[in-house]
């Protein structure tokens, strides 16, 4: 079979959440509509949190986030999502895009049509879907078998859980059932492993979709180390072992890594390693570094 690149690909699929996805996609933005990304929806920290707290719903800050670095051409609107409020008044630390978003869910118009209509102001080609279009958080059972709820205090803890759930139970956003069944790629990463990585794969039906596809899957670790001590704890091998036992079988096809990873119990996957650094933020991949990884992992996986 001859070589493939990303000309070849119908649908991409990137999974994850906040900055680690919308890298991801700024890399690929010139695949267009053929780019979709499904984004986590758990977050209760920041001016996210706050909303979340007043007025109920989903979590909007990873998607404005996605959003954000999606944006080719500014503009007055470009600079209105991006706004965040100073100053010492009630709406001070409030980003202007989670409220439009926001704003749009009071008018009772579906999740995810809100985010198509902030797309197209945007002039974003990309598809964005939220993993679920209901309010839900992440929770775990920590090492003591306690229960600890939201995403702020999961990345506390000091050494990884023994289970990760959400609750309430939630539907997978069918949109998203079906961009995983029409992917002939799909990319997991980078990202905060337990907070926005991991919540996409805890929703069943998405677990099943990932074990039922046949498109090979991606998974790009973070070049910084965790904020989170029990995911910096872990090792390439445990997360990825950890995600697979989420989804229901070996799904991760290849990993694209930086230099300084281990890279032990990878022999049986395509390992693609190598630096992948931006200049200006260390810990940030490179779009042009990142793309050219991932179109080598596509040669190599035919």
């Amino acid at each position: 079979m001859r070589n493939r690149t990303f000309a070849d690909l119908d649908r991409v699929v990137a999974l994850g959440g906040g900055h680690g996805l919308g890298r991801v996609m700024s890399s690929l933005s010139s695949l267009g509509s053929r780019l979709t990304g499904i984004v986590t929806t758990t977050d209760n920290g920041g001016s996210t949190g706050r909303i979340r707290r007043s007025e109920g719903g989903i979590a909007w800050g990873d998607m404005r986030n996605c959003l954000n670095q999606l944006i080719t051409e500014p503009s007055v609107a470009s600079a209105m999502f991006e706004y965040r409020f100073s100053g010492n008044g009630e709406l001070s630390g409030h980003n202007l895009g989670n409220l439009m978003l926001k704003a749009l869910d009071h008018l009772s118009v579906r999740p995810l049509e809100a985010i198509n209509l902030i797309k197209n102001l945007l002039k974003v080609d990309a598809s964005l879907i939220p993993m679920s279009e209901m309010a839900v958080d992440l929770m775990a059972i920590d090492a003591e078998g306690h229960e600890v709820y939201g995403e702020v205090n999961i990345d506390q803890l000091a050494v990884p859980p023994k289970e990760l759930s959400l609750y309430p139970a939630v539907a997978t956003t069918r949109e998203a059932v079906q961009a995983i069944a029409q992917a002939d790629l799909i990319l997991i990463g980078p990202g905060s492993f337990y907070t926005s990585l991991m919540p996409i794969l805890l929703l069943p039906e998405m677990a099943q979709a990932l074990r039922r596809t046949p498109a090979p899957m991606v998974y790009i670790a973070n070049l910084g180390r965790e904020l989170s001590p029990a995911a910096a704890s872990l090792t390439l091998r445990e997360r990825v072992s950890t995600m697979e036992h989420y989804v229901g079988k070996p799904a991760i096809d290849a990993v694209v890594v930086g230099p300084h990873e281990d890279i032990r119990g990878m022999e049986d996957r395509v390992v693609i390693q190598r630096p992948l650094e931006a200049r200006d933020i260390r810990y940030r991949h490179d779009r042009h570094l990142l793309r050219k990884a991932l179109e080598d992992a596509i040669q190599l996986l035919g």
